[in-house]
């Protein structure tokens, strides 16, 4: 089993621990982040993968619309919940702007994007196809590769973006750079609830004896 978990201290008062040893308490719980992968679908298969790559070998947990089940709920309801149970966002931008939600007139990413913005005790960030790696996709992939339908919207959403945290790709390994530092950063600087388990628990209160 898996407990997903708040600070140390309020793991300490429930298990009775004292605030002293929190520096042993630290290595004893290997607490993993889930970290929600936000893009188009087709045109990113490659840097999905390599982002999905990338935060499973920095020790952390993936989670994206490919894995989820079909269900009663709809899609933004779904989305809303699995960055609502994520400890971080992460926006793969690449040349499209992806499907339009019909009720906003926006698409899917740039609904995520906005609605993990603002969840204030959220870190998000974004990594962006560069312009020359953009143009290298679209001599390869053809239209795939490029918005068509909403230029207009994709130009703004791309300029939201990049006045923002971002870090810019020319290909896969670019990605799993800027995940690997972002990761490391964000877990230096913020106290994100993420997930422990519980062979963990059990070697901490037998530690605590």
């Amino acid at each position: 089993r898996h407990y997903p978990i708040g600070s140390q201290r309020r793991i300490y008062e429930a298990l009775c621990i004292p605030a002293g040893p929190l520096i042993l308490w630290r290595y004893i719980m290997r607490k993993k982040l889930q970290v929600f992968i936000s893009s188009t679908y087709k045109d990113m298969l490659q840097e999905r993968q390599a982002a999905v790559e990338a935060v499973l070998s920095s020790g952390h947990i993936p989670a994206g619309m490919e894995l989820f089940s079909a269900g009663d709920e709809s899609q933004l309801e779904v989305i809303k919940r699995w960055i609502d149970e994520s400890d971080v966002y992460l926006l793969i931008l690449g040349g499209r702007y992806g499907t339009i939600e019909p009720k906003t007139g926006k698409s899917y990413i740039e609904i995520e994007y906005e609605y993990a913005a603002a969840q204030k005790k959220m870190p998000y960030f974004a990594v962006v196809i560069n312009s020359s790696a953009l143009n290298e996709k679209i001599r390869c992939y053809g239209k795939e590769a490029s918005e068509i339908d909403n230029p207009g919207k994709y130009k703004e959403f791309r300029d939201l973006v990049t006045t923002k945290m971002c870090k810019f790709f020319d290909d896969a390994k670019d990605i799993k750079i800027a995940i690997h530092q972002t990761l490391s950063e964000y877990q230096a600087k913020y106290n994100l609830p993420g997930w422990v388990c519980g062979r963990d628990v059990e070697n901490a209160e037998e530690f605590i004896k």
